[in-house]
């Protein structure tokens, strides 16, 4: 049987590895460990469950909540039944998770807890479709009448008894998956409208996960730490795709709270993250030196440009000269082993940052400590990454050459298009969007970049994005935001200009650092907005601005900056799940603001 789906995978896995840890989950400050033999019988009873309760191939689980070992098993089971799996954001709002529901046609449902069931119960009655409601903690639950909801634990006792009445129906099925049919639908994050359901079979899966792997060197004693959240293709890809090819350990942490002190205990070998996480670890490191005793403070000066030399030496690939190799030795155990430490990450062998540009400051930084990030370029519709770069092939900026099996061409606007099997099959219920993405097998990926002498690729912004001054001048916001988020203190930025004679900026301060920083100044302020209002406020960020338009022409710098009187958030619209800024939203949202600029 060749292993050309997730489900094959997954079982050749469970025959080689049957003993060997595939999942660890904290729970209570302890560690329980599942191996791929005890992944296979909860899977395997889930998805028995499912078929007693009336799964058909081809139906719909969607999956809501917080990552979770039962996330997977659910997940694969689904596939495993010839059906397909929708996840669902947990930050999404009722009237979202009843979009996703009704758009998918979802007839069954996953959730974590109390609290995603009652965002079900107030929509269900708009979701003829929807037959149950599978509930994985039943705390808090045990009083709720309803006979839409049933345990999580009660269908895996349903599948087990089914089990023992059709013993080889489930591999049956495992078998007869097939390479070309849809294995999941990931609903785009929706920067710009609705959401649509990217719908992604396993040809598309598999095709990426080979590729990519020919780019960076997976191991089965590789492990990885679940942090974004599931339904994102890039988690997916790092908990679900990745394990099920070479057969590594996936480990979810206790909580968000705990997840830098779980990622100390666990040390990953692999670690993929979006830039507003790399953002948050690196301010952490700035405040923390901040407000260290002057010694630390000065080792951190005097020993981090030793780093930045040798980086330099690598980013022009030439060989680094002996005695810079003996201070930077020096460095690693006197700075850069404990920072690493610090950040959970002195194991760590392959980093990733995915999902948006992230800032050349910050590659520059983590590089220099010795975390060599690799910033790659993909989408949903091309089922995860497509664009990795190779260890010599690393550029400030720049996110490699295309992985075995992915073409690409610029169009004449400079748009990125991309062909090969790894692209998605379409949008669910959407032809027409899919007729407008995909023209003659390319896919049109709505992001502009442009290719240096060696073949690597830079992305400039979304095309949607690019501001076109009142003067005529074309203006990529994204790499002005990133140089105002590598302040501490600024935890958003947000660029105006399309066709205004100059550049503003509205500004979302961090609420924590800045906290600090008007403690240490004996500050007094009582909520968010009377911090982001307070006159010296408004000076540290005007220093900021200024030192941030130093790197750029006079054209592209910030004329004028507004401080936003509250934090922008996923559940006001302002945000995506994945903490992208919709931009469009923002801008009508904050008119007044905007105009009041100039």
């Amino acid at each position: 049987m060749e292993a050309d789906t997730i489900p094959k995978l997954f079982l050749r896995n469970v025959q080689e590895h049957g003993h060997r840890i595939a999942l660890r989950e904290k729970d209570l400050g302890i560690w329980k460990r599942e191996t791929w033999s005890d992944y296979y019988e909860h899977v395997r009873d889930f998805a028995m469950g499912l078929k007693a309760l009336e799964f058909e191939p081809g139906d719909k689980l969607a999956i809501l909540g917080d990552n979770c070992c039962e996330w997977l098993y659910a997940d694969i089971a689904a596939q495993s039944l010839l059906g397909i799996a929708v996840g669902i954001y947990p930050t999404d709002v009722a009237g979202q998770v009843k979009y996703i529901l009704h758009n998918s046609d979802s007839k069954f449902m996953v959730v974590k807890d109390q609290e995603q069931v009652d965002k079900v119960l107030q929509v269900k009655d708009e979701l003829p479709l929807l037959k149950k409601v599978i509930i994985i903690d039943m705390k808090g639950l045990r009083r709720y009448r309803n006979p839409l909801l049933v345990g999580f634990k009660d269908v895996e006792k349903m599948g087990q008894a089914l089990h023992e009445q059709m013993p080889r129906f489930f591999e049956d099925c495992i078998r007869s998956t097939r390479h070309e049919d849809v294995a999941i639908i990931v609903y785009t994050s929706g920067t710009t409208g609705e959401p649509k359901g990217a719908m992604i079979s396993h040809k598309g899966m598999i095709s990426m996960v080979k590729g990519l792997s020919q780019v960076l060197d997976f191991r089965s004693s590789d492990s990885v730490v679940s942090v974004l959240p599931l339904c994102h293709i890039a988690e997916r890809m790092f908990s679900l795709i990745f394990p099920m090819h070479v057969g590594y350990t996936v480990n979810f942490a206790e909580s968000v709270a705990t997840l830098q002190e779980d990622m100390k205990e666990i040390s990953p070998t692999v670690f993929l993250n979006v830039p507003r996480i790399w953002e948050k670890m690196y301010s952490n490191i700035i405040i923390r030196m901040q407000d260290a005793v002057f010694f630390k403070r000065w080792v951190f000066k005097a020993l981090l440009p030793i780093g930045e030399r040798i980086l330099k030496y690598k980013l022009e690939n030439k060989p680094v000269p002996l005695l810079w190799r003996i201070l930077n030795g020096i460095a690693y155990f006197a700075l850069f082993r404990t920072l690493k430490n610090q950040l959970g990450l002195l194991q760590t062998r392959i980093s990733v940052s995915g999902a948006a540009p992230l800032s050349p400051d910050l590659v520059k930084f983590y590089h220099s400590i010795g975390v060599r990030v690799r910033e790659s370029y993909g989408m949903t519709e091309m089922s995860g990454i497509s664009f990795m770069p190779k260890d010599h092939e690393v550029r400030v900026g720049g996110v490699g050459k295309p992985i075995p099996g992915v073409e690409f061409k610029l169009a004449e606007d400079g748009e990125i298009l991309q062909k090969g099997d790894l692209v998605f099959v379409g949008y669910y219920n959407n032809p027409k969007a899919t007729q407008e993405a995909i023209v003659n097998g390319w896919l049109h990926t709505g992001d502009v970049g442009e290719v240096d002498q060696d073949g690597i690729l830079y992305i400039t912004d979304r095309k949607k994005d690019i501001i076109i001054t009142a003067g005529g001048k074309n203006i990529a916001p994204s790499e002005i935001e990133n140089k105002l988020k590598f302040s501490p203190f600024v935890k958003e930025a947000i660029v105006i200009g399309d066709r205004r004679k100059y550049l503003s900026c509205l500004i979302q301060i961090d609420l924590e650092n800045v906290s600090n920083w008007a403690q240490n100044n004996k500050i007094a302020y009582t909520t968010y907005k009377s911090l982001a209002t307070h006159p010296e406020v408004y000076k540290l960020i005007g220093k900021e601005v200024e030192e941030a338009n130093k790197h750029f022409s006079r054209v592209e710098t910030i004329k004028k900056f507004k401080i936003l009187e509250k934090e922008l958030d996923p559940d006001d619209e302002e945000l995506t799940a994945t903490m992208k800024v919709k931009r469009a939203v923002i801008e009508k949202k904050f008119n007044e603001i905007i105009d009041a600029m100039y």
